[in-house]
């Protein structure tokens, strides 16, 4: 009897050894699952951008040298736009046929740079000293790691169930499925390239400009009514004028002499009743 509780005491102990050995290697293999998480979290995934707003006494040249700097930091320029809008406009008139135009206008710039992110500061006061002053200069830092360590997973899964299904350890009968699953790993790939180039390279946007710009300039008066010829010219063109009208008006009337006869004659004979019927009122 002794024998037997003994027999059995010694099994529950071998048991309980034995789901003790199982839950440390759970537990150790949970351990090696956090260790490798941190181990990639041990690389942080920091994507910075920055943007500073300046003042410059010539946007052309300034232009010029931020993109001379943007190559000393062996960065890019991904963008670059100039704006000129004309504030105002005075007409000032200095002949008969021209005029000087006077026109006010604001120039300003935007540029957009890649640049390493270890010099990322060191650009930015490099930048600043190129202007008047500075308007306003910012810098965000944006953690990726949990993204690039969450894509870095899932393609490692992607991966391990396209081995598997090469392998045939997994049947899957669809084959658009097979095609989604090579296509989620070539986005999973890009996207985790995209955020180590973001991290590489930092994006910093730059906005500049000038004082206001006087600019003359001659041109041709555009108003017709100020095209007027001299005095005396006009005043021969005005006789002319009127010496053809009296040639224009004395044909008229001679094309119209009939009807000026029959005037005159209708105009005799009304004259000739009047007389004769005054002088028979007063015999009466």
């Amino acid at each position: 009897m002794k024998a037997k509780i003994l027999m059995m005491m010694l099994a529950g102990a071998l048991l309980a050894a034995c789901k003790g050995s199982g839950n440390y290697e759970s537990m150790d293999s949970m351990a090696d699952s956090v260790g490798t998480a941190d181990i990639n979290l041990a690389e942080p995934k920091l994507v910075k951008t920055a943007g500073i707003n300046f003042k410059v006494k010539n946007v052309q040249q300034s232009s010029e040298k931020i993109t001379l700097l943007t190559n000393q930091y062996k960065g890019m320029v991904m963008s670059h736009s100039v704006n000129t809008n004309i504030n105002n406009t005075s007409d000032k008139r200095i002949g008969e046929d021209s005029v000087m135009r006077i026109s006010a206008f604001y120039t300003s710039a935007q540029m957009t740079v890649k640049v390493p992110s270890v010099k990322l500061d060191e650009y930015l006061d490099s930048v600043a000293k190129l202007g008047v002053y500075v308007s306003t200069r910012s810098m965000d830092i944006e953690d990726k790691s949990l993204d690039y360590l969450s894509a870095k997973m899932k393609l490692n899964s992607r991966k391990d169930m396209v081995d598997q299904q090469k392998k045939g350890k997994i049947i899957i009968k669809d084959p658009s499925a097979v095609l989604n699953l090579r296509d989620d790993l070539v986005d999973e790939q890009i996207y985790n390239r995209k955020i180590d180039d973001a991290v590489k390279y930092s994006v910093v946007n730059l906005s500049f400009y000038q004082s206001n710009t006087i600019f003359k300039e001659v041109i041709a008066n555009d108003d017709p009514a100020s095209y007027n010829l001299p005095f005396f010219k006009r005043v021969g063109l005005a006789l002319s004028d009127g010496w053809n009208l009296f040639k224009e008006l004395l044909i008229v009337l001679i094309n119209a002499w009939a009807l000026i006869l029959a005037g005159i004659v209708l105009w005799q004979a009304i004259m000739f009743y009047k007389r004769k019927r005054n002088t028979a009122l007063k015999t009466i």
